[in-house]
């Protein structure tokens, strides 16, 4: 069984207009790049309604999630951020209190 999950991130971003399309594409992409990292327990990408998605992804610890910031993923979205997203990508470091995993 991987590591039970203690930390994450929640990153949320709002699509340009016209650019939702563009962005679920984008996010549907980013699963294969992080099922290279072996600390990144579980990843979602989500939409939370209307133009707002987001991407919560749980690590055994710091250093994972410190990895995974510093990953592909995170380099991807920065670099696609000016194009598809109304202003940056908000993230937020979060802890992780009870967890139910396959």
């Amino acid at each position: 069984m991987a590591d039970i999950p203690t930390v994450g991130l929640l990153v949320t971003m709002s699509a340009k207009p016209g650019k939702e399309v563009a962005v679920e594409e984008f996010l549907n992409g980013g699963l294969a790049l992080v099922n290279d990292e072996p600390a990144t327990t579980a990843w979602f990408a989500i939409r939370l309604g209307g133009s707002t998605y987001g991407i919560f992804d749980v690590f055994p610890d710091d250093s994972g999630r410190d990895a995974h910031l510093s990953g592909r993923v995170a380099e991807a979205l920065m670099a696609q951020a000016p194009d598809l997203f109304d202003g940056s990508p908000k993230i937020e470091k979060i802890d992780v209190l009870a967890t139910k995993l396959p």
